[in-house]
């Protein structure tokens, strides 16, 4: 009998300490796992770090996360605005011309925005398209008809998804006000981009994950 109510006991025990454990576990991993995937986050948006450290402006803390968004909001522009300046006059179907409406009228706002962060918080900006750009614009430029159409929505709207996750990385940690509202208005344009390119009806989703 006395035997039994211990072995009684030792369970319960035994149970009570896996229980607790349990619990521990589920307040930790949630953090962890959190932190994980932040650091995901950080990979695939592939910033860049330009060394400089985090300065200390009116605004807030510039993070180089900060300034390499900054100058990637121009340099969307540089290339941007041209294909959607082409969209609207070489589009074969309404749905491509009104991207092109789109895109333009998007990065004049943000090329805008974007210069005066950069006069504010003194940062430099790039003022021509990197090389990959340019072979954007050079890929779109040999295509004539349908096949224009499909270049142009293949090359934007994967683009579009890769500078998406980096906007709303932007949004969630910045502590500087004027990168934030940068952010803010940036992750509504991209939307809205993002959609009328997949209104078009053009989109392969399934080779959006082979960026290039």
């Amino acid at each position: 009998m006395g035997s039994g109510m211990f072995t009684g006991r030792a369970i319960g025990t035994v149970l009570v300490v896996i229980a607790l454990a349990g619990t521990l576990a589920a307040l930790i991993m949630p953090s962890d796992m959190f932190e994980g995937n932040r650091a995901s986050a950080l990979a695939r948006a592939g910033w860049q770090d330009d060394g400089r450290g985090t300065w200390n402006t009116k605004y807030g803390p510039l993070t180089p996360m900060d300034r390499d968004f900054i100058r990637k909001v121009r340099a969307a522009g540089l290339w941007e605005g041209p294909a959607g300046r082409s969209a609207q006059e070489r589009g074969t179907t309404k749905s491509v011309r009104i991207v092109g409406n789109h895109l333009v009228d998007g990065h004049e706002e943000l090329d805008r925005r974007a210069i005066s962060a950069s006069r504010a918080l003194d940062v430099s900006l790039p003022n021509q398209p990197t090389g990959s750009q340019q072979k954007y614009l050079n890929d779109m430029d040999s295509a004539t008809g349908k096949e224009f159409d499909k270049i142009l929505v293949a090359h934007l709207r994967k683009q579009h998804g890769v500078v998406f996750g980096l906007v709303g990385l932007v949004r969630d940690q910045t502590r500087n006000s004027m990168v934030r509202s940068l952010a803010t208005r940036a992750n509504a344009i991209v939307l809205d981009h993002i959609t009328v390119l997949e209104d078009t009806g053009l989109v392969k989703f399934e080779e959006l994950n082979d960026v290039k």
